[in-house]
């Protein structure tokens, strides 16, 4: 008699995943931390930034044009978030758009609302608030989806014709 064979999923975190797919997950992420704000510091306006970037403080403000945030477990983050990628251990209320990917882990909070194509929430984990999730078209997918929604799709000629007034 065979055995079956069990195939474990392994999510990032290393804690179980409550939404997820037979997909593999994807690797960590292979760049180094290029920069860094600490428990103690408190920022309040606009950042940019490239590569990744660990948050163990307070922010409040924008982010936009992005690559990786790292929000610690000590992190508080307020404010509209636009970037590639999202790694939520602390908490984020507000908007956040991801390019790429979103991922709470367990002791990671959002309240507001998320827009990604992958999202990740781990066991623990609390998302409260809306989530959009699209998968990222090229060029050429995103032309066919605006000419097909240029497309007269009436439903007009599929309404039967009212019954004659007068009758009943």
């Amino acid at each position: 008699m065979r055995s079956a064979i069990n195939r474990k999923e392994q999510p990032m975190s290393g804690g179980k995943s409550l939404f997820s797919k037979s997909s593999p997950t994807p690797p960590p992420v292979p760049e180094e931390i290029s920069a860094y704000l600490g428990k103690q510091t408190l920022f309040e306006g606009k950042m940019t930034f490239e590569g990744v970037f660990r948050l163990d403080g307070r922010f409040e403000g924008e982010i936009f044009d992005s690559g990786t945030l790292i929000v610690g477990e000590t992190a508080s983050v307020k404010g509209k978030i636009g970037l590639n990628t999202i790694v939520i251990n602390g908490v984020v209320e507000g908007e956040v758009y991801a390019k790429t990917r979103v991922e709470i882990h367990p002791m990671g909070k959002v309240y507001g609302s998320l827009s990604t194509p992958t999202l990740t929430i781990n066991e623990g984990g609390i998302f409260e608030g809306h989530c959009k999730m699209e998968k990222v078209f090229d060029k050429k997918e995103d032309n066919l989806d605006l000419l097909s929604q240029k497309a007269d799709h009436s439903l007009s000629s599929l309404t039967p014709p009212s019954p004659p007034r007068g009758e009943g």
